[in-house]
């Protein structure tokens, strides 16, 4: 105990040392000493709660918390990186990680596989969706979170590591051997021909490969399949590098054209994103797919090719994130991803959609009031807005999901369907003659109804709600025969149910089945043919007289 005070009293004297001298330093300046103060204020606390507290504190815990609570009320994108977190961080704008290449999620005290990467170790040990596993090196994971199994998986490429695992259909467990590689996940998972003539590219980020991944689609698109137009598609894709967006869209647009610009607090930082060589292609007609999860980086390249009238958006509004990330390095391999400025597309508009700076009095985040939207033109002279993302030139809901649908998903009913499915099919065949049959449906629906499986309808649930504030009021005794009735009413049927949303619960099931056997490409194709946005692309695309109004219209 005396060895701890000792040390501890060093420890302190080197901390006081340099709060000092900072302090010291800092007084120099006089806009600084709000600064110079609060800092020595949180020193002096840290210090005497650190040495007084009645139980044993983690030091590295606490300053670890008080970061994060001194960043939460800036804006969800300025967050610090600690040591451990470095590789998650690199993974984001890479795309890179060393591991098996699959996912998963717990199952009780057990890890169910999802998805095993095409070419990953996993699929090449032959590990599948559906297997369980229950020791990772011979160590149970029955306590592990999945973020903590996600760590134990990652390691060097050329290292080892066995699996225990059980296998629906099978008896007993088995192990298999796996060598780490290093994990490349693609930026464009897939691209295709529609049809003779219109092509079809996915972008999901904009990692450090996404402008090399979208100009290799393109070029062979264009030499060997004969593309004439582009479905370009950013729908879910979160954003990423800025500069990646500014090379893809160089791709469509010629040289020295400006893409956006940044505006911060630090002036040196500001810029404006020119293209930096000679376009590939300034004529092809593009449509760009996004919705309200395309974000930054997505809403770049969006917001450029609208304002540029350089193709036409199709979809639903986006994100709507405006603003600008830097990292900086911090001490002992840590760092500091700040937001730094916020980004101007061409036409000069800012499409942050939540206004940080100002929140609300209770401390939430509201919109960009109406009083502070402003309207821009395009290059064509067409009227657009800030203050809200990038709003489509063809709107399209694809429309959600049936609550039946989604909680069919969510409780994985579809998925163990699809793993028995798979235990009877050697195969199935590709995407485009794949039919998922009457007959089939009628087997998934007799596996659903034999499963304990419930779910609670939209309007029971508000129903529900209804009830328990007239109980709460004492109103519900006095009306409690029209509720019963009601009740009734709204009562759902499964097996009803079932056939009412047969279809799109169908095109799940099918898609989770080619998923297996051709991994993610095999799904991304299916879906691609009942995809409303794509086929309203598609439409516009061939129209050209519809697409040439689109761009040249004042709106």
């Amino acid at each position: 105990m005396e060895f701890k005070h000792i040390r501890a009293g060093k420890t302190w004297i080197i901390i006081s040392a340099i709060v000092i001298s900072s302090v010291g330093f800092l007084s120099f300046y006089e806009k600084d000493f709000e600064i110079a103060k609060n800092l020595d204020i949180f020193y002096t606390l840290f210090r005497e709660v650190n040495l007084y507290y009645v139980d044993e504190t983690d030091p590295g815990t606490m300053i670890k918390n008080g970061i994060e609570g001194m960043l939460i009320k800036l804006d969800p994108y300025t967050n610090y990186i600690p040591e451990s977190k470095i590789e998650t961080y690199r993974f984001i704008t890479t795309g890179q990680y060393g591991g098996i290449g699959a996912l998963m999620k717990k199952s009780g005290p057990k890890a169910l596989v999802t998805e095993p990467y095409e070419n990953s170790p996993a699929s090449k040990a032959g590990l599948k969706a559906g297997d369980l596993i229950i020791e990772i090196d011979g160590q149970s994971i029955a306590d592990k979170s999945i973020e903590d199994l996600s760590e134990v998986l990652k390691g060097q490429p050329n290292t080892e590591v066995e699996l225990l695992i059980e296998r629906p259909g099978t008896e007993g467990t088995q192990k298999l051997n796996l060598t780490r590689e290093k994990i490349d996940i693609k930026s464009v998972p897939h691209y295709q021909m529609l049809d003779d003539e219109i092509g079809y590219i996915r972008l999901t980020s904009f990692t450090d490969k996404a402008y090399a991944e979208v100009n290799d689609a393109l070029v062979d698109l264009k030499k060997n399949k004969n593309l004439k137009s582009l479905v370009f598609d950013l729908r879910g894709n979160p954003g990423g590098l800025l500069m990646e967006a500014v090379k893809i869209m160089n791709l469509f647009v010629k040289q020295g054209q400006e893409i956006c610009s940044t505006r911060g607090k630090v002036k040196s930082f500001d810029h404006t994103y020119l293209t930096p060589k000679a376009a590939y292609d300034t004529l092809m007609p593009i449509a760009v797919l996004v919705n309200s999860m395309s974000a930054s980086a997505s809403e770049i390249v969006s917001g450029a090719m609208q304002d540029l009238d350089r193709g036409v958006i199709v979809g639903k509004r986006t994100f709507g994130k405006g603003l600008v990330q830097a990292t900086r390095d911090l001490s002992y391999n840590t760092k500091l991803k700040v937001t730094t400025a916020k980004y101007y597309i061409p036409s000069g508009r800012c499409i942050q959609a939540l206004d940080y700076t100002h929140r609300n009095p209770d401390g939430s985040v509201g919109h960009i009031p109406d009083s502070l939207i402003s309207e821009f033109s395009t290059k064509n002279g067409r009227k657009v807005y800030d203050g809200g993302g990038v709003v489509p030139d063809v709107v399209v809901d694809n429309g959600e999901l049936s609550k039946l649908a989604s909680i069919l998903y969510v409780k994985d009913v579809i998925f163990d369907f699809v793993t028995q499915y798979c235990l009877v099919h050697d195969s199935v065949p590709p995407a485009n003659s794949f039919v998922f049959s009457d007959e089939d449906y009628k087997s998934f629906v007799d596996f659903t109804l034999q499963r304990d499986f419930d779910y609670e309808t939209n309007s029971e649930e508000f129903f529900n709600e209804l009830k328990k504030v007239a109980e709460d009021e004492k109103y519900y005794k006095k009306a409690q025969a029209e509720f019963e009735a009601l009740e009734k009413i709204l009562a759902h049927d499964l097996k009803k149910d079932l056939q009412i949303f047969k279809d799109e619960i169908s095109d799940l099931i099918a898609g989770d089945i080619l998923q297996r056997y051709y991994f993610k490409q095999g799904s991304l194709e299916y879906d691609l043919k009942k995809d409303e946005m794509v086929i309203k692309a598609i439409e516009v695309l061939k129209d050209k007289e519809q697409y040439d109004s689109i761009l040249k219209e004042a709106m």
